[in-house]
């Protein structure tokens, strides 16, 4: 991942990538754990109200974590075509590249749900992995068609968001009663064409939250991204640059809030008002790493979160097939016997996330990344 002027690795990307996976990996957990025992701080309380998904409609920041990753893997994308066109890469190389990283991303979130359980009757087809692998390769496939033209590109975005409103919002679902809103389980179209091709594979029994038709909206998450890792290729790291990426974050995020008015923001089906909303979270969210890390320079505090990040897919995927907990009680249990009952929760959480990141180090320092 290199810019044009530096030449050298985005590390903004592979902390922001780090921060949000922390929260998936243990930070959560330990932030409600920490809050256990405030119970009466109303600040504490919130934080712990935001590690949990909105039942529904709205937005907290547990919502935030798979579309920023999304919009991460879409910001990479610009830097890893334009490697590939100096290494004189072929058309037809580059789209088999996009559609095998796709592809296998499907796979590895299959095996995520159970697939080498061969219980294929109940078996969850949709993941987050393959809505990232699927989202994500056609945004790339959209990026590279349409060559070094922008404007295509930016105007796929509109498209694919008015498109899914008025589809969402105006098509019901066949053989529910008008009268029910579509923008809900019963009625949406996207949860009826979920229930019905899926049925028991769904994650839900009425609608799955990495579904079908809701992954179309999630393309115009991963071109968003793209399309600010095409500002950032041609752009010098600058407070300038920094500032341009906060304005354009706080402009997506108010157009997502005031969208939300007439159209809910919603994770689960991945609404268009959700699409701008999260993107504005994540073009602040980069706007702020790019400024510490990539303008000013200050990146000594962040190899907590660069070794979880440039790793992400094996942190996702390792705690499925080894047991850190009982690695880290096999080690702690005897620190943990003697800390007051009300700390256990902390110590246990700290003591898990400690064992994965030293195994996650121990990759780094050995230079050993799982690559998609």
């Amino acid at each position: 991942m290199q810019t044009e002027h530096t030449n050298a690795r985005l590390e903004s990307l592979d902390a922001l990538r780090g921060f949000d996976m922390f929260f998936i990996t243990g930070g959560a957990t330990l932030l409600v754990a920490i809050a256990a025992l405030f119970p009466d701080s109303a600040a504490w309380q919130a934080v712990a109200k935001n590690m949990e998904h909105v039942p529904w409609d709205g937005l907290l920041h547990h919502d935030t974590i798979f579309p920023l990753f999304l919009f991460i893997a879409g910001i990479s994308f610009p830097f890893s075509l334009q490697k590939q066109i100096e290494k004189g890469k072929s058309s037809t190389s580059i789209y088999l590249k996009i559609l095998r990283r796709g592809l296998l991303l499907v796979l590895l979130g299959m095996i995520y749900g159970g697939l080498l359980k061969f219980e294929f009757a109940t078996q969850r087809w949709p993941s987050v992995l393959g809505r990232i692998g699927l989202a994500w390769m056609f945004a790339a496939f959209i990026f590279t068609a349409t060559g070094k033209r922008l404007w295509p590109k930016v105007a796929v975005i509109p498209v694919i968001l008015i498109g899914y409103w008025l589809v969402s919002a105006f098509v019901h679902a066949p053989g529910v009663d008008p009268s029910i809103d579509p923008l809900t389980r019963e009625g949406n179209i996207a949860c009826y064409i979920d229930r019905t091709l899926l049925g028991p594979h769904c994650y839900r029994p009425d609608y799955d939250p990495e579904g079908i038709l809701s992954t179309v909206p999630a393309i115009a998450t991963a071109l968003l991204g793209m399309l600010t890792g095409v500002f950032v290729q041609r752009s010098r790291p600058t407070w300038r640059t920094a500032f341009t990426l906060f304005v354009a974050g706080l402009v997506l995020a108010l157009l997502g809030v005031a969208w939300n008015i007439v159209y809910p923001i919603n994770k689960a089906l991945w609404s268009s008002s959700f699409v701008l909303a999260v993107a504005g979270y994540s073009l602040i969210m980069f706007a702020l790493f790019y400024y510490i890390i990539d303008v000013l320079g200050w990146r000594k505090w962040d190899l907590y979160f660069k070794v979880i990040g440039m790793n992400s897919i094996l942190i996702y995927m390792i705690p499925k097939f080894i047991d850190f907990r009982f690695l880290s009680h096999s080690l702690f249990d005897g620190v943990y016997s003697l800390l007051p009952e009300q700390y256990y929760a902390v110590a246990e959480t700290v003591g898990y996330m400690t064992v994965l990141w030293l195994f996650m180090y121990f990759m780094y320092r050995q230079r050993i990344f799982l690559k998609v």
